[in-house]
């Protein structure tokens, strides 16, 4: 379904009137971002099992070189725009519509067959990936640009596991990761609807929150222990909102319809409705039970 624009359209809006949420995070598969560099990829024909990996863009550090900045009508991207503006014809026109958009230092960790192969480079050859993040970002903020165009509200912008100390240090984020990432969040204007997904454990979330991200919402996991916990992470949330909560590969995946409501109850009394909005910390696994969706849409 992912593999068209009109496959896509036709996926979320399924989804959205099954269970009508409150605004539509438009999921495409991830590695969109990088097709129109030449990767590759076999489409799995069974929904649990992942796309086998073909070609990657990078394979030694010379093929930075080769990373230009595109044109929005590159057909990946082009077709990614057409199945944004497909959702908005067939939805309704008052429900938010939010594509996901990786943040460039994360495009380029999807260019490499391991992350420590970019970690590597960003510290051996560090202005080749600054060219490639520059030709990334140049190309991502006309791409944003066109999104809006389309008819999104905004985007989903999301670090992967960039972020976070696993890989790289909080100095090096602020080289390679922040003047790459806030043009493109810039690139969706001034009335946009953005969420800023901040993944991985051991993420850079307190630190972030110090730069303007032109979101009015966060999204962070914050049932994995090594990050700050819900609570804690309203907490420091001034001028946004939260959207969390619910453990997705925890009781989401795994408890009974049964149980959704209890859980829904207890972050109802966690925080201030204007400051949660009741969701995952990150996408949904593809296996949970349709019966606990319909349980939390039925208590929210």
């Amino acid at each position: 379904m992912e593999s068209s624009a009109e496959g896509l359209a036709e996926a979320m809006l399924f989804f959205q009137k099954k269970f009508d949420w409150d605004f539509m995070k438009i999921n495409p598969r991830a590695d969109y971002h990088i097709e129109d560099w030449g990767f590759i990829q076999k489409y799995s024909k069974d929904e649990y099992t992942k796309h086998v990996k073909i070609k990657f863009p990078i394979n030694s550090v010379e093929d930075w070189d080769n990373i230009n900045p595109l044109e929005f009508t590159a057909p990946a991207l082009s077709e990614l725009l057409s199945a944004v503006s497909l959702i908005r014809k067939k939805s309704d026109r008052e429900l938010p519509l939010l594509m996901t958009v990786f943040t460039p230092l994360a495009i380029a960790g999807r260019m490499v067959k391991d992350n420590q192969m970019l970690a590597d480079h960003i510290r051996s050859h560090p202005e080749k990936i600054k060219n490639a993040l520059d030709a990334i970002t140049k190309t991502y903020v006309k791409f944003v640009e066109e999104l809006r165009n389309a008819g999104a509200n905004g985007i989903f912008y999301a670090t992967t596991q960039w972020a976070a100390s696993n890989l790289i240090t909080w100095d090096e984020y602020k080289e390679f990761g922040l003047p790459y990432d806030l043009p493109v969040i810039e690139a969706s204007g001034d009335d946009a609807m953005n969420l800023f997904h901040v993944c991985s454990s051991n993420n850079y979330l307190k630190e972030l929150l110090s730069y303007d991200f032109r979101s009015q919402m966060i999204n962070w996991e914050s049932d994995d222990p090594t990050n700050l916990p819900l609570d804690k992470g309203i907490a420091l949330l001034s001028e946004h909102v939260a959207v969390g909560g619910c453990d997705y590969e925890g009781w989401l995946l795994k408890g009974s319809p049964n149980e959704m409501g209890y859980q829904i109850d207890r972050l109802k009394d966690m925080a201030d409705p204007t400051k949660l909005i009741i969701g995952p910390g990150c996408c949904i696994p593809s296996e949970t039970p349709m019966e606990n969706l319909a349980a939390i849409r039925e208590k929210l």
